[in-house]
């Protein structure tokens, strides 16, 4: 398991810090996080706006 952070492409904002297996399972932690099921259940306006998913090891 490494440890990813996923941010805001246009401000830079942390949005998710914390473990995970790969990027999609980052993804998909954040948008539990956030009340969702998984990233696929965001809605498609939020969705689109682009993520930075950097692995910090």
């Amino acid at each position: 398991m490494a440890i990813f952070q996923v941010r805001q492409a246009a401000t830079g904002a942390i949005l998710w810090t914390g473990g995970a297996a790969d990027e999609q399972q980052a993804l998909d932690a954040m948008a539990r996080e956030a009340g969702y099921t998984d990233f696929a259940a965001i809605p498609e306006s939020l969705r689109s706006t682009k993520v930075d998913r950097l692995n910090l090891g």
